[in-house]
């Protein structure tokens, strides 16, 4: 996906509770917009391979 979309469906995920969401995006932004949405909602951001994220959000705050 391009940017913004990858920021934008991860805050859409998020926001329906999910707690891991996995994206593809091979936009070179995508690493830092993602890693700021990840940060805004207090879940981390994690590398899985060549343009494929992971956050992951922790459930037991």
């Amino acid at each position: 996906m391009r940017c913004p979309w990858p920021a934008i469906r991860l805050a859409r995920a998020l926001r329906d509770g999910a707690s891991v969401v996995e994206i593809a995006a091979d936009d070179p932004r995508a690493a830092g917009e993602l890693a700021s949405a990840a940060t805004a909602v207090g879940a981390r951001l994690n590398v899985v391979g060549e343009g494929v994220f992971r956050v992951e959000r922790d459930t037991a705050a």
